[in-house]
This record gives structure tokens, C-alpha cells and sequence, in this order.
């Protein structure tokens, strides 16, 4: 299949510091209008301290880019692969301009979030807006969302039922994704769509555990922030790790990061850390199943999907609930479609 009519794609992230000096100024850009004093943003940056202050995500990306240009060589396609932030270096601005002078025109767009929502999607929608405010010249084409592709759902439950058939004793299976404000997720789809982004990591989940083999599981939510007083999904897996050990006995606790596709901070901070360390206070081993984002067929999905909108033809998906994407110049899916419900995130 050919990608012809357009000349890069641009991997779009949410960034992250790399070095302990770079913490606070990224953590500045996440809040930036909120009002957030520093000695508070000191407080949140503890978890990219404890990593020497570098945080997983770039690194992550650029493999995931360079597994990207591999298939694309692999399938004769000639199509440089860019990469930008939206809240740290390299900037998605500067790398529009980069682009810009290396004459590209028409440039297809991979947001790393498999999900709708405002956090998960729109704000993606958002940053293309200001690319095309910075280089008006170029379109800018989103991938679709990819939460419900075959390969996807394949390599989640490879994942999941590698980890539970070497289970020898009792378990139970949690899966988790970044919780939102209930507001947010409400608002999410827009009016018709509600709770698109809760509804869509249900699916996954189903989806996955219907592949892996996996009866019995729940879905749970993590890495919440904000004000304590403000509703969010619910239940968090630490508690609910806890009230399941409250009322029967396991012995292991897998945990499948649903939601994340590399091991991101919420990744190895708040499952391989903070989740860790609840489980051995309560003597339940952690199996926390890896992510698969950078798995080579993962790239052949990504690659895969851009061939599918340089055809104009819809990507595959098992899911019976919306996917959203392929939307030009940043233009959301409808007008009211995942309102903004702001909040802090970390990367």
C-alpha cells in the first residue's frame, strides 16, 4: 500500500525532563495558568527525583520512532519520521518549523494515547491547532486510534496470559488506566457519546481478556491528581488491591497497564513502585504485565494504519465502541466532542 500524497510523520508526545535541573520547568509547563507554586510542583516532582530526574517517555518515544522508520524502510516506504512535545523537548513547535524547512507539506500525525477524552485525545487535536498557527503551510493528518486494533488487543493478551499461566497459586487481575476526573469522562464523546474514554478502556480490557483466556478481572484507575475534593473514575488500584485483600486470599495481584503503551511514569512509579510496595506489605506478589509499545508488530500497527488513511479507508478495529482520529489541522470529531476539563498529568 503506498503513502503517497504525504511527506512525514510526526510523532506527537506529552514529553518529559531528563535530568534532575529540567524537573520544575517541565512541571511548570504541565500546570502552567494553574497556579501551582513551585514548592508544591517540588512535592510532585519526587517520583521523576527518585528516577535521577529523567523521566521514561523520550526515550521511550525515539525507540518507538526508530521501530517505526525500521517497518516503513521495511515496506520501501520513503517517509521521515519526526518527533515533538508538547511539554518538553524537543517541543512540537520547534520540530513544525523543522519541518517547515525541510519542506514538508503534508504531514501525517501519531498522538501516543490509544483513547478518547479531553486529556487523551482533544488536547492532541489542540497542539495540531497550534502547528498549523506556526506553520499555516502544512496539514496535519491524526492517526486513528488504535485501543481496539487487532494487533493491539494480540500483543495485550500475549502479555496477560503469558503472566497468568505461570501463576502456581491463586490471582487476580486488575486492569488500569490513567483516572480522569468523572466530569472529564462524562464530557468525553461529547452529548450522545458520554463516558467515552471509561467505555473504551472497558472494551480493551474485554477485548484482551476475552484473547488471553482471562474470566474473572476488573477494571481499575490509577495516577489521579488534582484537588482531593473533585470526583474521579474510581476505584484506585492500590485500594482496591487492599479491599480484595481485606475479603479473600490470593496470592498474586496481576496488574495489567491497559492504558499505557511504553512503561511510562505511572508506569514504573506508581505500579512498579507505590503498587509494589502495598502488595508486599500484604504479602500478595506483583506480576505487573509489560506494555507493548515497543514490540516491532506494534510499529507494524502504527504503520498499518497509516497506509489505511493514505487509502481513505477506515483502519480495523474489534470494538463495537467509537474510534476516533483522522481528524485534519487538529479539527475535533464535533464540535462539543470532549470538552476540556483541566488537570494536572504527568508523563
Amino acid at each position: 500500500m503506498a503513502l503517497s500524497g504525504y511527506d512525514a510523520l510526526l510523532v506527537l508526545s506529552f514529553g518529559g525532563p531528563e535530568g534532575e535541573d529540567e524537573v520544575i520547568p517541565f512541571l511548570e509547563n504541565v500546570t502552567r495558568g494553574r497556579g501551582i507554586p513551585r514548592e508544591r510542583l517540588a512535592q510532585v516532582g519526587e517520583h521523576y527525583f527518585h528516577f535521577g530526574g529523567v523521566s521514561p517517555i523520550n526515550g521511550q518515544n525515539r525507540e518507538l520512532i526508530r521501530n517505526i522508520e525500521a517497518e516503513l524502510a521495511g515496506r520501501g516506504h520513503d517517509l521521515p519520521v519526526y518527533f515533538g512535545n508538547r511539554n518538553w523537548h524537543p517541543f512540537a513547535e520547534d520540530t513544525a518549523k523543522q519541518l517547515e524547512d525541510d519542506g514538508r507539506t503534508n504531514v501525517l500525525v501519531l498522538a501516543t494515547s490509544a483513547w478518547g477524552g479531553y486529556s487523551a485525545c482533544r488536547q492532541y487535536d489542540e497542539d495540531i491547532q497550534r502547528l498549523r498557527e506556526v506553520t499555516p503551510q502544512i496539514d496535519y493528518t491524526k492517526l486513528w486510534q488504535f485501543y481496539g486494533h487487532p494487533t493491539f488487543i494480540e500483543l495485550m493478551a500475549g502479555k496477560v496470559k503469558g503472566a497468568v499461566d505461570k501463576q502456581e497459586g491463586s490471582a487476580r487481575v486488575l486492569f488500569t488506566a490513567h483516572s480522569v476526573p468523572t466530569a472529564a469522562d462524562t464530557a468525553a464523546g461529547g452529548p450522545g457519546d458520554e463516558h467515552l474514554y471509561s467505555r473504551q478502556v472497558a472494551e480493551a480490557s474485554r477485548l484482551v481478556a476475552e484473547a488471553a483466556g482471562v474470566g474473572t478481572y476488573e477494571v481499575v484507575w490509577q495516577s489521579r491528581s488534582g484537588n482531593p475534593a473533585t470526583p474521579w473514575l474510581e476505584p484506585d488500584v492500590v485500594d482496591r488491591l487492599e479491599e480484595l485483600d481485606n475479603q479473600e486470599h490470593f496470592d498474586t495481584l496481576v496488574c495489567v497497564p491497559i492504558g499505557f503503551i511504553t512503561d511510562h511514569m505511572e508506569v514504573v512509579w506508581d505500579l512498579d513502585t507505590e503498587l509494589r510496595q502495598a502488595c508486599e506489605a500484604r504479602g500478595v506478589a506483583l506480576e505487573r504485565v509489560d506494555t507493548v509499545g515497543l514490540e516491532p508488530a506494534f510499529a507494524q500497527m502504527i504503520v498499518d494504519i497509516a497506509e489505511c488513511v493514505a487509502q481513505g479507508t477506515e483502519p480495523q478495529t474489534l470494538s463495537t465502541v467509537t474510534v476516533q482520529g483522522c481528524t485534519v489541522n487538529g479539527s475535533p470529531c464535533s464540535p462539543h466532542c470532549c470538552e476540556p476539563v483541566r488537570r494536572p498529568a504527568r508523563g
